[in-house]
C-alpha cells in the first residue's frame, strides 16, 4: 500500500481515517539524534513514552533539554531587548544554515555577556546623566533665589530707611542698624539644602518639614516647567526645586532623612556667584560628553541588535528543534547493551517506505556501522485517528473534531459536512443579495491568504480566516436558496422570467391575492414573485419552508443510519446491522418518512388534506376512515401496517442483541484457550467491535445487567430523539422566516422611509443606517445565529445516529508544527 502511493500523503479518503500501525525502531545511539531529526522532517510518526514511570530529571537527555532551555531564555532575552530598541527579528534568513549546538551554545552565551555589559553600562551612564541634567536645573534655580532675596531685603531697608527720615514713630526699632551689627560674632549661620522633589509630595513634603523641626526651617520651592527624568526610576516625573534653610545639626539630619522618605534628590550648591558660573560651565560640559558617549553607546547596541535580529529566527528554529528532538529522544528506552534506543510510534501505513528511507539516509550521514531497524509491532491498542486533510478540508473537520475525534477508521461526518453544513446554514440563510456579500468578504481573505496566513491576527480575525473555506461554501449555498425564495435583500424580481399570475382587474392592486389569475407557464426556478407582497405570502411560506424542514431533517437522519450501516458492514459486526440498523430504520420511517411521502403526495396532488390530522388519528385512532384526508388508495392499510412496523422495532432494537451479545461472550470464553492468533487488522476490528458492544476488552468481565441497560437507553433515546430530531428540524424554518422578516423591515421601514422623503439628508442617513443594520445584524449577527444553528444539526441530530467520536487525534513529531509554534 505505501509503494503504490506517492509524496507525504495519499490521495484523500476522508471518509475512513488512515491505517495506522505500530513500528518498533531500534536505533543505534550515536545516529540516534540525526535519525529523529530526519523523522521529524518528515513528520509521520507519534513516538509513544516508553519512560513514563521516570521523571523529567532522570531521563536520559535532561543535560541536554537543559541546555536547549537556557539558550531557549537566551533568544527569549535578546527579543524583548529587540522590542524595547523598536526592532523586529529580519525575515530574510528562515533557511536554515548548519549551525552547530556547540557553538551555538558558546556564541548566544558571549552576546548575552555582550550585551548584558553593555545595558549596565548604558543605564550607568543615563543615571549620571540624568543626576547631572538635574544638577544644572537646580543650579540655575538656587542661583537664581539668593539675587532675588537680596534685591528684596535691600529694598525693604530702603523703605524702611524713607519712612524714618525726620521724624520718630511708634514702629521704630529699638535697636538700630548700627546696634544690631555691632555684635555679628553672636548672629546664626544658617545653613541650606537644596534639590529636587516630585511635584505631587510637596505639599507633604513641606508639612511634614515643618511639624519635624516645629517651623524652625524656611522651605522656597520653584516648580519646573517640563518634567525631567528621574536617576533612579528613570520615569519622566514633575518636580519642583527646593531649598531649605535651617539652623544646627540636628534640624539639619531631621530634613535629610525626609528628603530621603520622600524621594528627593539633593545636590550641592555654593552661595558664591562666581562659583556657581564656574559649577553650571562644568556641569554643561560633562552632559555634553555624557551625551556623546551614551550616544555612541546606543548606536552601538543597536547595530549589535540587528546582528542578532539578522539571525534571530534561524537560532530560535534550531533550539525549538533541538528540545523537541531530545523531548523525543527522552521518550525511547535504552536496550539491556546500552548500545541503542528502542523506540515504539504509530504511523500510517502508507509512510512505511519513507521511514525506512529516512533511518537509512541518517544511518549513512551519521557514518553508523550498524542501520537502524524498523519492524511492524501487532497489538490490541487502538490506533490514533488520522485524516490528511488540505487548506479546504481542514476546517470541515474541524468543525467534526470539536464534538469528538472519530474512533479508529469509522465513517467521518466530515465528508458529508462539506455539503451539508453550508446547505442548511443557507436553508436559515436564503438571501442571494447577503450571500453575494458574504461572498465578496470572503474571496478578500482567500485571495490575500498567503499574506495573511504569516502574519499575526487577532483572535476572530484569525477564527474568520481559518474558517474562509466554510464561509465561502456558506456563501455560495446561501446564494442558491436566495435564488429558490427570489430574495435579495428581501426583494423579489423577475430573474427567470414573468410571473405565472396576473390580475383579473384593476381592483386587485390593493390586494392581489384576490382575483389572481394563472396567465402563464409555472414560474421555472424558485417561488414566483406574485407571492411576495401579497396577504397570503406569510402563510404561503410558512407552509412551504415549513414542510421542507421536514423533509430535509428526515433525509439527513435517514443518511446518519445509513452511516451506522457501513459502520457495521465495515468492522463485520452483523449484530449492529439486523437489531439496530434494521429496527431503527423501520421506526424512523414509518412514522417520519411517511409523513414525508405524504408532504409530497399533497404537494403533487394539490389536495387539501390536513396532516397533522392524518399523523395524530393515525396513533389515537388508526381504524377510522379518512374522509377527506385520503391522499392514495389503501392509505388506511398503509397506515395500519406501518403503525404496527414502528411498535414491533422497539422490542427489536431492545430485546435481542443484549441476549445474543450474552452468548457470544460465553462461546468466546469457550473457546479463548484455542483461539486462533488474529492479524492487526482483525485484532482493531474485532476491538473496535467489542468497544461499540459497551462491555470492553475480552479480558474484562461480561455484565448482562450493564448491557442490557446501556442497549434500554440507546432505544429510548432513539424512539424518542426520533420526535424530538424531527422537531428540532423546524429551526430551519424558524430561522429562515426571521431572516426574511428582518429583512423586509429595514427595507421598508429604514430604505423605502428615508426614500419617500424629499430631503437629502434624510435619504444619506437612511442608506447608512439600512447598511449598517444590513452588515451588523443580517451579515453578522444572523450569520453566527445559523452558523450555530446548524452545528447543533449537525452534531445532535445527524451524528448521534452513527458517529462515537471517541478515538483521539494522530500528532505526529513533526518539525514543520514547531514551526508554527508561536514562543
Amino acid at each position: 500500500m505505501g509503494d503504490s502511493r506517492g509524496g507525504c500523503c495519499p490521495p484523500m479518503d476522508l471518509f475512513r481515517s488512515e491505517p495506522m500501525q505500530l513500528v518498533q525502531l531500534i536505533i543505534p545511539i550515536e545516529s540516534a539524534r540525526l535519525t529523529v531529526s530526519y523523522l521529524g522532517d518528515l513528520g509521520l510518526l507519534q513516538f509513544k513514552d516508553l519512560n513514563s514511570e521516570k521523571s523529567p530529571f532522570q531521563r536520559t537527555y535532561a543535560g541536554q533539554i537543559k541546555k536547549c532551555g537556557e539558550m531557549a531564555r537566551t533568544l527569549r532575552f535578546f527579543k524583548e531587548q529587540m522590542l524595547k530598541a523598536g526592532l523586529s527579528p529580519s525575515a530574510k534568513s528562515l533557511a536554515e544554515t548548519d549551525v552547530d549546538v556547540d557553538d551555538l551554545e558558546v556564541k548566544l552565551g558571549e552576546l548575552e555577556a555582550e550585551l548584558i555589559e553593555m545595558n549596565a553600562n548604558g543605564e550607568k551612564l543615563q543615571r549620571s546623566y540624568n543626576e547631572l541634567v538635574e544638577y544644572k536645573i537646580v543650579l540655575k534655580k538656587a542661583g537664581d533665589f539668593f539675587p532675588s532675596a537680596q534685591q528684596s531685603a535691600t529694598a525693604q531697608r530702603r523703605e524702611m530707611g524713607s519712612s524714618q527720615m525726620g521724624e520718630e514713630s511708634i514702629e521704630t526699632p529699638l535697636l538700630q542698624e548700627q546696634e544690631t551689627s555691632a555684635d555679628l560674632s553672636k548672629q546664626v549661620k544658617l545653613g541650606f539644602i537644596t534639590g529636587l522633589v516630585p511635584r505631587g509630595k510637596s505639599m507633604a513634603f513641606e508639612r511634614i518639614l515643618f511639624r519635624a523641626t516645629r517651623g524652625n526651617v524656611f522651605l522656597k520651592q520653584v516648580p519646573i516647567e517640563s518634567p525631567v527624568t528621574d536617576p533612579v526610576t528613570g520615569e519622566k516625573t514633575e518636580k519642583n526645586a527646593f531649598m531649605v534653610f535651617y539652623s544646627g545639626e540636628r534640624a539639619k539630619n531631621k530634613i535629610l532623612k525626609i528628603c530621603d522618605a520622600f524621594g528627593a534628590n539633593r545636590y550641592p550648591f555654593s552661595e558664591d556667584h562666581g562659583k556657581q558660573a564656574l559649577m553650571i560651565h562644568e556641569v554643561s560640559g560633562k552632559i555634553s560628553d555624557l551625551k556623546s558617549t551614551i550616544d555612541a553607546g546606543s548606536l552601538h547596541r543597536d547595530y549589535l541588535l540587528r546582528t542578532i535580529g539578522d539571525q534571530f529566527d534561524q537560532w530560535n528554529l534550531k533550539v525549538k528543534k533541538e528540545k523537541s528532538i531530545y523531548h523525543t529522544l527522552n521518550m525511547l528506552s535504552l536496550d539491556v547493551t546500552k548500545k541503542c534506543l528502542v523506540a515504539e510510534a504509530w504511523g500510517p501505513v502508507f509512510a512505511t517506505k519513507q521511514i525506512q528511507e529516512a533511518l537509512q539516509r541518517a544511518s549513512v550521514d551519521s557514518n553508523s556501522q550498524v542501520g537502524a531497524i524498523l519492524q511492524v509491532l501487532h497489538t490490541r491498542e487502538l490506533p490514533p485517528t488520522y485524516f490528511c486533510t488540505n487548506k479546504f478540508t481542514a476546517a470541515f473537520q474541524e468543525i467534526v473534531d470539536a464534538y469528538g475525534v472519530a474512533k479508529y477508521q469509522e465513517a467521518n461526518p466530515g465528508v458529508h459536512t462539506i455539503v451539508t453544513f453550508p446547505f442548511l446554514f443557507a436553508v436559515m440563510f436564503g438571501d442571494w443579495g447577503h450571500g453575494i456579500c458574504l461572498l465578496l468578504a470572503t474571496l478578500i481573505l482567500i485571495v490575500r491568504e498567503k499574506k495573511l496566513s504569516s502574519q499575526k491576527l487577532g483572535d476572530i480575525t484569525e477564527m474568520t480566516f481559518g474558517g474562509r473555506y466554510v464561509i465561502m461554501m456558506m456563501s455560495l449555498f446561501s446564494i442558491y436558496t436566495g435564488f429558490i425564495y427570489n430574495e435579495c435583500f428581501s426583494v423579489a424580481l423577475d430573474l427567470f422570467g414573468p410571473s405565472a399570475y396576473a390580475c383579473r382587474d384593476l381592483s386587485c392592486r390593493d390586494a392581489y391575492s384576490i382575483g389572481l389569475i394563472k396567465v402563464r407557464d409555472t414560474y421555472p426556478f424558485g417561488v414566483d414573485p406574485a407571492w411576495h407582497g401579497s396577504r397570503t405570502e406569510l402563510p404561503f411560506l410558512n407552509s412551504l419552508k415549513m414542510k421542507m424542514s421536514i423533509l430535509l431533517g428526515v433525509a439527513q437522519m435517514n443518511l446518519g443510519i445509513i452511516l451506522s450501516y457501513c459502520n457495521a458492514i465495515f468492522f463485520g459486526n452483523s449484530l449492529n446491522i439486523w437489531f439496530q440498523f434494521i429496527p431503527q430504520l423501520i421506526f424512523l420511517n414509518s412514522l417520519f418518512g411517511y409523513l414525508s411521502v405524504l408532504i409530497i403526495l399533497k404537494w403533487y396532488t394539490g389536495s387539501q388534506a390536513d396532516l397533522y390530522h392524518i399523523m395524530i388519528y393515525m396513533f389515537l385512532s388508526p381504524t377510522d376512515e379518512l374522509g377527506d384526508n385520503q391522499l392514495f388508495q389503501g392509505q388506511k392499510k398503509a397506515q395500519l401496517v406501518l403503525l404496527l412496523l414502528a411498535l414491533v422495532s422497539v422490542p427489536w432494537m431492545l430485546l435481542p442483541k443484549p441476549f445474543l451479545l450474552k452468548r457470544q461472550h460465553e462461546n468466546r470464553r469457550q473457546g479463548q484457550s484455542y483461539a486462533q492468533v488474529q492479524t492487526t487488522d482483525e485484532t482493531l476490528h474485532s476491538e473496535a467491535n467489542h468497544d461499540s458492544h459497551g462491555h470492553g476488552h475480552g479480558h474484562e468481565e461480561f455484565e448482562f445487567s450493564e448491557v442490557f441497560v446501556h442497549q434500554l437507553i440507546h432505544t429510548i433515546e432513539f424512539v424518542l430523539g426520533a420526535v424530538s430530531n424531527t422537531a428540532s428540524y423546524l429551526r430551519l424554518w424558524a430561522l429562515s422566516l426571521a431572516h426574511s422578516q428582518l429583512s423586509i423591515v429595514f427595507y421598508e421601514k429604514v430604505l423605502l422611509l428615508a426614500w419617500g422623503y424629499d430631503n437629502i439628508v434624510i435619504l444619506i442617513v437612511g442608506i447608512i443606517i439600512f447598511i449598517f443594520a444590513t452588515v451588523g445584524v443580517l451579515l453578522i449577527m444572523e450569520t453566527l445565529s445559523a452558523f450555530l444553528h446548524a452545528l447543533r444539526l449537525h452534531w445532535v441530530e445527524f451524528q448521534n445516529k452513527f458517529y462515537e467520536g471517541d478515538g483521539y487525534k494522530f500528532y505526529p513529531f513533526s518539525f514543520a508544527m514547531i514551526e508554527d509554534e508561536e514562543d
